[in-house]
């Protein structure tokens, strides 16, 4: 698939398109695999500006984010990091599953969040000013985060928060349509797999099937798989390793799902 095609869930892009003209930071919220990384990248596509994407972790350190000294040639040289090099490009910086990181590493964001759009890089004794494209943009699932891992509210507070979640079902799929080029058929019966799953998740307590495994199943079913087989090894599988939720997952795949012979295979 492109890169730029992308399906509206609602007012986020004019939203998006809001806080970039305003100059404010924007924090998507949903589950996994709903588009959020699809969608900056669409924003970035549509207003014209480079994407900087970090993958937020346990052991991103702030020197991480805007860069340290090393070693080059037998010289000490100061080398900007990928948020450093973001604000002075003028780039979306994207930080994906902001949660992830720790709290001390994102104290460097404050200044960039609110009206002073300043990036302080203390040991390079440099003070960098955002350009007006510049945009700070972080996502994370709040449904499904640590109990030990908290985003401050003071630091939610800073952003415009857009909330994303799955596509309606006849949307979602569209995106399987034109992405694997499955029949619609059985595009229609991988996402009513999915959505049965992501109605029964408080019973289950796991993490629904996200979008993107749905389009894995779908190329997997174009290159010649039936749709349970596709269905186990990108959908079930990768769910739970629990086997009496894993037989709970077959029974629901095997009720919207057609098998190598092309029936629906029932249970026992």
């Amino acid at each position: 698939m492109t890169n730029d095609l992308y399906y509206a869930n609602g007012t986020e892009v004019q939203l998006f398109e809001w806080a970039f003209q305003q100059q404010m930071p924007v924090m998507l919220t949903g589950p996994t695999g709903c588009g959020k990384t699809r969608f900056v990248e669409h924003m970035g596509q549509l207003l014209g500006r480079p994407v900087v994407t970090i993958s937020c972790h346990d052991d991103l350190t702030s020197s991480d984010l805007v860069g340290r000294f090393l070693v080059s040639g037998g010289d000490v040289v100061w080398n900007d990091g990928p948020l450093t090099r973001a604000v002075k490009s003028g780039a979306l910086c994207y930080l994906d599953e902001v949660v992830e990181a720790r709290h001390d590493s994102l104290a460097i964001l404050h200044s960039l969040t609110d009206h002073r759009r300043t990036l302080f890089l203390d040991r390079a004794d440099e003070v960098v000013t955002a350009p007006e494209p510049f945009m700070l943009v972080c996502s994370y699932n709040p449904a499904y985060r640590s109990s030990l891992k908290e985003l401050k509210p003071s630091f939610r507070q800073r952003f415009v928060t857009i909330a994303m979640n799955y596509l309606p079902p006849e949307r979602e799929a569209d995106v399987l349509v034109a992405e694997a080029a499955v029949d619609r058929a059985v595009a229609q019966r991988l996402v009513n797999c999915a959505t049965t799953i992501r109605n029964a998740d408080e019973v289950f307590h796991f993490e629904p099937p996200s979008t993107r495994v749905l389009v894995a199943a779908a190329r997997l079913i174009a290159a010649g798989a039936s749709e349970l087989e596709a269905a186990h090894a990108c959908i079930l599988a990768p769910l739970s390793s629990d086997g009496a939720i894993t037989e709970g997952l077959r029974e629901i795949a095997a009720a919207n799902l057609l098998a190598s012979d092309g029936s629906h295979v029932q249970s026992p």
